[in-house]
Protein backbone atom coordinates (compact mmCIF):
# COMPACT_ATOMS: atom_id res chain seq x y z
CA UNK A 1 0.00 0.00 0.00
CA UNK A 2 1.20 3.47 -1.38
CA UNK A 3 2.20 5.83 1.73
CA UNK A 4 3.66 9.22 2.51
CA UNK A 5 5.14 9.75 6.39
CA UNK A 6 5.49 13.41 7.03
CA UNK A 7 8.23 14.47 9.55
CA UNK A 8 9.42 17.90 11.04
CA UNK A 9 6.63 19.52 12.81
CA UNK A 10 6.99 21.34 15.48
CA UNK A 11 6.39 24.33 17.90
CA UNK A 12 8.56 27.36 16.75
CA UNK A 13 7.56 31.46 17.70
CA UNK A 14 5.97 34.21 15.44
CA UNK A 15 8.56 35.20 12.62
CA UNK A 16 10.31 31.81 12.61
CA UNK A 17 10.86 29.02 9.92
CA UNK A 18 10.25 25.26 9.78
CA UNK A 19 10.98 22.45 6.92
CA UNK A 20 8.45 19.66 7.36
CA UNK A 21 9.81 16.61 5.03
CA UNK A 22 7.29 13.87 3.06
CA UNK A 23 8.70 10.75 2.57
CA UNK A 24 7.11 8.19 -0.01
CA UNK A 25 6.64 4.80 -1.04
CA UNK A 26 5.29 4.96 -4.72
CA UNK A 27 7.19 6.52 -7.08
CA UNK A 28 6.61 10.00 -7.36
CA UNK A 29 8.41 11.36 -10.39
CA UNK A 30 5.44 11.42 -12.40
CA UNK A 31 3.29 12.95 -9.65
CA UNK A 32 2.15 16.08 -8.84
CA UNK A 33 2.59 16.57 -4.90
CA UNK A 34 0.96 18.38 -2.51
CA UNK A 35 1.32 20.20 1.27
CA UNK A 36 -2.77 20.16 2.75
CA UNK A 37 -3.60 21.85 6.23
CA UNK A 38 -6.13 21.47 8.56
CA UNK A 39 -6.62 23.92 11.87
CA UNK A 40 -9.57 22.38 14.11
CA UNK A 41 -12.69 23.87 12.71
CA UNK A 42 -11.51 24.03 9.56
CA UNK A 43 -11.61 22.28 6.25
CA UNK A 44 -9.08 21.41 4.80
CA UNK A 45 -7.03 23.89 2.42
CA UNK A 46 -4.43 23.43 0.08
CA UNK A 47 -0.55 25.16 0.81
CA UNK A 48 0.56 24.30 -2.45
CA UNK A 49 1.14 21.90 -5.22
CA UNK A 50 4.29 21.34 -7.43
CA UNK A 51 4.52 19.30 -10.45
CA UNK A 52 7.31 16.26 -11.09
CA UNK A 53 10.30 18.62 -12.21
CA UNK A 54 9.68 21.10 -9.25
CA UNK A 55 9.95 23.86 -11.54
CA UNK A 56 5.87 24.75 -11.80
CA UNK A 57 3.38 24.96 -9.29
CA UNK A 58 0.51 26.55 -7.01
CA UNK A 59 0.27 28.09 -4.10
CA UNK A 60 -2.15 28.94 -1.87
CA UNK A 61 -1.97 33.23 -1.58
CA UNK A 62 -1.87 33.04 1.90
CA UNK A 63 1.35 31.60 1.83
CA UNK A 64 2.80 32.86 -1.05
CA UNK A 65 6.26 34.52 -0.84
CA UNK A 66 6.12 32.76 2.82
CA UNK A 67 6.05 28.66 1.92
CA UNK A 68 7.85 26.56 -0.77
CA UNK A 69 7.64 22.68 -1.71
CA UNK A 70 10.78 21.26 -3.52
CA UNK A 71 11.04 17.75 -3.87
CA UNK A 72 13.69 15.11 -4.74
CA UNK A 73 12.38 12.77 -7.15
CA UNK A 74 15.08 10.17 -6.61
CA UNK A 75 15.09 10.17 -3.02
CA UNK A 76 11.40 10.34 -3.12
CA UNK A 77 11.23 12.90 -0.87
CA UNK A 78 8.58 16.37 -0.87
CA UNK A 79 9.41 18.93 1.03
CA UNK A 80 8.06 22.78 2.74
CA UNK A 81 10.09 25.22 3.96
CA UNK A 82 7.57 27.52 5.87
CA UNK A 83 9.31 30.99 6.46
CA UNK A 84 7.90 33.76 8.71
CA UNK A 85 5.44 31.86 10.38
CA UNK A 86 2.47 33.62 11.66
CA UNK A 87 -0.08 32.42 14.36
CA UNK A 88 -2.46 31.45 11.79
CA UNK A 89 -0.45 28.85 10.07
CA UNK A 90 -1.08 26.75 13.01
CA UNK A 91 -2.43 23.26 11.57
CA UNK A 92 -1.71 20.11 10.89
CA UNK A 93 -0.09 19.66 7.95
CA UNK A 94 -0.77 16.98 5.35
CA UNK A 95 1.44 15.76 1.81
CA UNK A 96 -0.87 13.85 -1.34
CA UNK A 97 -0.23 12.62 -4.12
CA UNK A 98 -2.41 13.57 -7.17
CA UNK A 99 -4.24 11.05 -9.29
CA UNK A 100 -3.79 13.09 -12.70
CA UNK A 101 -3.04 16.08 -13.71
CA UNK A 102 -3.77 19.28 -11.86
CA UNK A 103 -4.93 22.84 -12.90
CA UNK A 104 -5.58 26.10 -11.29
CA UNK A 105 -9.08 24.85 -10.65
CA UNK A 106 -8.19 21.40 -9.20
CA UNK A 107 -4.94 21.82 -7.13
CA UNK A 108 -6.50 22.74 -3.85
CA UNK A 109 -9.53 20.11 -3.67
CA UNK A 110 -8.17 16.83 -1.95
CA UNK A 111 -10.81 14.60 -3.73
CA UNK A 112 -7.43 15.54 -6.70
CA UNK A 113 -5.39 13.60 -4.44
CA UNK A 114 -5.53 9.75 -3.80
CA UNK A 115 -2.49 9.31 -1.54
CA UNK A 116 -2.05 10.71 1.95
CA UNK A 117 0.02 11.00 4.91
CA UNK A 118 -0.58 11.24 8.21
CA UNK A 119 0.12 14.46 9.36
CA UNK A 120 2.32 16.43 11.29
CA UNK A 121 1.36 19.25 13.95
CA UNK A 122 2.66 22.54 13.33
CA UNK A 123 2.04 25.64 15.89
CA UNK A 124 3.02 28.57 15.81
CA UNK A 125 2.57 31.27 19.21
CA UNK A 126 2.65 34.98 18.79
Amino acid sequence: QAQLVETGGGSVQAGGSLRLSCAASLDISTRWMAWFRQAPGNEREGVGAVYAGGDFGYYADSVKGRFNISRDNAQKMVYLQMNSLKSEDTAIYYCAAAASWLNVLTWFRPDSYNVWGQGTQVTVSS
